[in-house]
């Protein structure tokens, strides 16, 4: 049940966030046999709500520090962390130091619109486009 409330949590941070200054974050998309990877970075401070991925990736911190929320857990990542996020997982990230996250999928494709319509769930709330570009008409 808890999680329940969490992810519900997560949703209105969202909601709420879409009333305040976005910023773009600096974003590097990269891609080998099979596999993309999202390079993403962000000053202390920048607080992210993902979106929901339909399969499991991994989710790797490559500098600094990171505080994760998802279902019912928080947790601390930093540099050198590797995890493997399950399909259906919202969460929001605070940056608690300047830090580079990466995430990794498998796909074969290379066009990002496509990869999102393939790995991420359809969020009409979404705030940030496959190249993480903010979605203007999204924001009041």
């Amino acid at each position: 049940m808890n999680e329940v409330i969490e992810k519900d949590q997560i949703w209105r941070l969202q909601e709420a966030m879409s009333e305040l200054p976005q910023v773009e974050l600096h974003t590097e998309h990269y891609f080998a046999d099979g596999m993309y990877c999202r390079m993403l970075a962000r000053a202390a401070g920048t607080l992210i709500v993902g979106k929901v991925h339909k399969r499991e990736h991994f989710y790797i911190v490559a500098k600094g520090r990171v505080q994760v929320v998802s279902g019912d857990e928080m947790q601390i990542y930093e540099a050198g962390s590797i995890v493997v996020s399950k399909p259906g997982t919202k969460r929001a990230v605070l940056a608690l130091e300047d830090s580079i996250c990466l995430t990794v999928h498998r796909t074969k494709s290379r066009n990002l619109d496509r990869i999102e319509r393939e790995l991420v769930r359809p969020d009409k709330t979404a705030l940030f486009d496959a190249r993480n570009v903010v979605i203007k008409e999204q924001l009041k």
